[in-house]
């Protein structure tokens, strides 16, 4: 069995891990839970290929790196060059390496220059070459939580994309949309994958579906506002993804019983919006329903709200799997709902 660890962004305190863990499921990669530290989340599996590393690598958004874990220790720099001088370096052979050291929220006392120093020692004094600029592999020591985590990082993510995704970035712009990085990692919490339909019955300009998308997902998007239709084309045609568009109601969709694998939405409930002859709590109470049938038996739905829909929901049929909360600014709190059928 190996360790893996995966070094989170920290953004928030548990959507990066309910990510790792809706594309561990989705991917079915056979895993167990290890243990949690601050920003590092640690699973057990009989191995990940450098196929399955680069899947991971390409749809995590709210991870930095991926690392197998060679050594553990406390947070120390005795023990920390006392597990390194335990570590098998054997896979480096000629290659070369470089050593890099992160302190979570800088809460250890010890330097992360010390840790890089001590650790490259060790490595040096078995004959291994450094390499500061181009090396071959990069071992990271990550401290959290008076724990230090050691080993070869096997992929890192590239958050620049996200940033080329932004919403101002886009072809079509409309305010007060997610941003890509959140919702990718809400397709992911949907167990979104490769083949997968996805309905998204608030669309807007198709944020949502561009990054269900980009995994290779069949996306569908409803709306009530031509306006923001016609953006969301415009978006999913500039990042070439399978999609179809539909206007109409999210209250009363034009989609047969149990079609649809996943739906990953974010209302514009408690924001200005069209509603056609209701208020929006009867348009949420609708379209709960509506998304209820579509969805396919065992099927996911990730719902953004900014008050609580968990009895509206429950009401429809769906089974709480988990809540998140995301504090956005002073008057705003993101609710994240995970609703399984």
């Amino acid at each position: 069995m190996t360790l893996i660890a995966f070094e989170l962004s920290g953004e928030t305190p548990e959507i990066p891990t309910a990510e790792i863990v809706g594309v561990l499921e989705s991917e079915n990669i056979p895993f167990s839970f290890k243990c949690q530290l601050e920003q590092v989340f640690i699973i057990e599996t009989p191995g990940i290929d450098a196929g399955l590393t680069d899947i991971l690598a390409s749809r995590l958004a709210m991870t930095r790196h991926i690392i197998e874990v060679s050594g553990v220790s406390p947070a120390n720099l005795t023990d920390i060059i006392s597990m390194a001088e335990k570590v098998d370096f054997s896979n480096l052979n000629s290659l070369t390496y470089i050593v890099r050291a992160k302190k979570i929220k800088r809460k250890s006392h010890i330097s992360s220059e010390d840790i890089e120093r001590g650790i490259g020692k060790v490595l040096y004094d078995r004959g291994y070459r450094a390499d500061l600029v181009n090396p071959c592999i990069q071992y990271r020591a990550i401290v959290s939580d008076n724990t230090c985590i050691f080993g070869p990082v096997i992929a890192s993510i590239d958050s620049s994309a996200f940033e080329r995704r932004k919403p101002h970035n886009k072809p079509f712009f409309y305010p007060g949309v997610l941003m890509p990085k959140l919702a990718q990692a809400l397709v992911n919490i949907a167990r979104v994958k490769e083949g997968s339909v996805v309905l998204d019955p608030y669309c807007g300009t198709g944020g949502i579906m561009v990054e269900a998308g980009l995994i290779g997902a069949s996306t569908l998007g409803c709306d009530v506002q031509r306006k923001v239709l016609i953006g969301a084309k415009i978006n999913l045609d500039f990042y070439s993804v399978n999609y179809s568009l539909m206007f109409q109601d999210a209250g009363s969709m034009a989609l047969r019983n149990n079609c649809v694998d996943c739906i990953v939405t974010d209302p514009p409930y408690g924001r200005s919006a069209l509603i056609q002859a209701r208020s929006l709590d009867t348009l949420m109470q609708d379209s709960l329903c509506e998304m209820y049938r579509v969805l396919r038996p065992k099927g996911r739905l990730v719902l953004v709200s900014e008050r609580p829909v968990e009895t509206w929901a429950q009401n429809a049929g769906f089974r709480m799997a988990d809540l998140f909360t995301q504090r956005v600014h002073r008057s705003l709190t993101r609710r994240i709902t995970v609703l399984d059928k």
